[in-house]
C-alpha cells in the first residue's frame, strides 16, 4: 500500500485523508436482512480520518448501515459499508465510512496530505 500523494491521472478519485495500516480492536454491529441483529469483535486493517477497512465473518452489503465501537475508548459511531473486497481467512474485507466526521475516533494523528515517505522530514525522523 502506498501513502504517496503523487497523482498519475488527474481523473483518479483523490483520497480525503491518508490511510494508515493499523490494527485496532473494534466491535461492528448491524442488522441482517432477516431483521436479526449481529455484533462481531474484529480488528481494523487500515484506518483513515473518514473510516477504515475491517475483516468481518458476517456478510454485509454495500451501503448497509452499521455501528462501529472502538474497544479501547468505548466510543461508538454510525457508519456505512462503502466497499466489499476479497475474502481472506474466512473473513470479508469491508470498507466502512463514518456517517459523521470523526477524525479523532482512532485516537491517532494522521500525516498531512502532502506527506511522502521520500520527504526529507520522513528521512530525518528515522535517524
Amino acid at each position: 500500500m502506498s501513502t504517496s500523494t503523487v497523482r498519475i491521472n488527474k481523473n483518479l478519485k483523490t483520497r480525503r485523508s491518508q490511510r494508515v495500516l493499523l490494527s485496532i480492536d473494534v466491535i461492528v454491529a448491524g442488522e441482517r436482512a432477516a431483521g436479526t441483529r449481529f455484533a462481531e469483535q474484529t480488528t481494523t486493517v487500515v484506518v483513515n480520518a473518514h473510516g477504515g477497512l475491517v475483516l468481518l465473518k458476517e456478510m454485509v452489503h454495500a451501503e448497509q448501515q452499521l455501528r462501529i465501537r472502538n474497544v479501547a475508548t468505548g466510543e461508538e459511531l454510525p457508519c456505512k459499508v462503502v466497499d466489499l473486497g476479497e475474502i481472506s481467512h474466512g473473513k470479508n474485507e469491508v470498507g466502512i465510512e463514518f456517517l459523521e466526521q470523526a477524525p479523532r475516533f482512532w485516537r491517532i494523528a494522521f500525516p498531512p496530505e502532502d506527506w511522502n515517505v521520500n520527504s526529507p522530514e520522513a528521512k530525518r525522523s528515522g535517524k
